[in-house]
């Protein structure tokens, strides 16, 4: 007896399964996980790094720079208290480096957010365009002993020689 063979029904247009062209489509692969963010300790200063989305212009231009300045002391004056408080900055070519320090977990999630908002309204206002500011999440570090506070403010502070940038803003 010969062995059997299936055979082809041609092309046969069906439902699920592999195809050409199925499936969500592949994006940009993001740099920080989109997981749950740990709890924040309110005696714990965070180490926060913002990228900027592709095709926009340096942060470092006299506009962008300005601008991030300014909405950097307008978030940090939010309420009496200063509940969120932005404690040194340096701002590079395409990403931006904050130390801040907040009372707990709700204030670091809000002025996080309020920062990363404005500054999203803003520059696109000013540059008259619509769309995405930042590339990805913010990427938080907590900064859980001395040596780790002093590493990051050393990192934050001489950043702008790693990329040849002349100037640093503390506030």
């Amino acid at each position: 007896r010969a062995p059997q063979r299936q055979l082809s029904l041609g092309e046969v247009v069906t439902r699920g399964g592999r195809r050409k062209g199925a499936g969500r489509k592949a994006g940009p692969k993001p740099n920080v996980a989109h997981v749950k963010r740990p709890l924040h300790r309110p005696y714990l200063p965070v180490q926060m790094t913002m990228r900027r989305a592709k095709g926009l212009p340096s942060f470092r231009s006299q506009r962008l720079e300005q601008l991030l300045r300014t909405v950097i002391r307008q978030v940090g004056r939010r309420g009496r208290d200063a509940m969120f408080r932005v404690i040194e900055y340096s701002i590079q070519h395409d990403h931006l480096h904050m130390i801040v320090e907040a009372d707990d977990h709700g204030e670091l999630t809000r002025g996080m957010r309020s920062f990363v908002i404005r500054v999203a309204l803003r520059v696109n206002r000013l540059l008259d365009r619509r769309g995405r500011v930042w590339g990805d999440r913010y990427h938080r570090r907590d900064l859980t002993c001395p040596s780790h506070i002093r590493n990051a403010l050393v990192y934050v502070l001489c950043n702008h020689l790693k990329h040849g940038n002349a100037e640093v803003g503390p506030l």
